[in-house]
């Protein structure tokens, strides 16, 4: 990074170096100014890509961030914003994600990785207003059905790296290991939080007892297919 960077029509605030030239120029405002609905900074920044001849642009006050592709013949600046994160207002995991095209490992394929992004939303925003439920498209990005499979087809040796329960859709549990133990205390976790007050207390005991136990793969994989049949669960690993 380098401050202050000189361009023929002043100086860009930061310059991003990535393999030995300008990737990017960074203009850094007050938090104060309103940089969404103040158009000036955004064009300001622009002219300093365009002169210098660096593609894109990152606009922000500290709270809001814009990322631009600086020149494109045929379209207007505000077509070419490739993200924009407000802070102060948006989902943590969305800011957290889009911002992640900043860093140092992917800011090289933003330009890629914001189409992708944008068609992702397009996408899940069209099959809500076609009627599919939130958790059910959600539940189908997050499961690889082609590589999961049911618990009878488990075998002890194998290590799950994720587990799976079905419910409109396959719902992903986290694991605390990978292990079919692991597998066992997501199902436990998975059953006490949907499960009645009284219920929930018996079940928080089991899990309790068995985290602690060293517990035989044969016998975890035994208690799995124990919950399926009696408690009507459907169960899925993704190896």
């Amino acid at each position: 990074m380098r401050p202050e960077e000189r361009t023929e029509d002043g100086r860009a605030d930061y310059a991003l170096i990535l393999n030995g030239s300008v990737f990017a120029f960074v203009e850094a405002k007050n938090l104060g100014v309103n940089i969404l609905k103040n158009e000036n900074p955004l064009r300001q920044l622009g002219r300093y890509c365009f002169n210098a001849g660096v593609k894109y642009g990152i606009l922000t006050n500290g709270a809001v961030w814009i990322a631009v592709k600086a020149f494109e013949e045929g379209s207007r600046l505000s077509d070419r914003i490739l993200l924009k994160v407000n802070l102060r207002v948006d989902p943590l995991e969305r800011s957290v994600l889009k911002l992640s095209l900043l860093s140092k490992d992917r800011i090289a394929g933003i330009e890629r990785l914001s189409s992708l992004l944008k068609a992702l939303e397009l996408s899940f925003v069209s099959l809500k207003k076609e009627g599919y439920p939130e958790e059910t498209l959600v539940g189908y990005l997050t499961a690889n059905s082609s590589n999961l499979l049911p618990i009878d087809e488990l075998s002890e040796t194998d290590t799950p790296k994720a587990a799976y329960v079905y419910e409109g859709g396959w719902k992903l549990l986290p694991l605390q290991e990978r292990s079919i133990k692991g597998v066992l205390l997501a199902v436990l976790m998975y059953m006490e939080h949907r499960a009645s007050e009284t219920e929930r207390a018996e079940i928080r005991r089991a899990y309790e007892r068995l985290r602690v136990l060293n517990l035989p793969p044969g016998k975890a994989f035994e208690i799995l297919k124990t919950l399926e049949r009696e408690e009507g669960l459907r169960i899925s690993v993704d190896l």
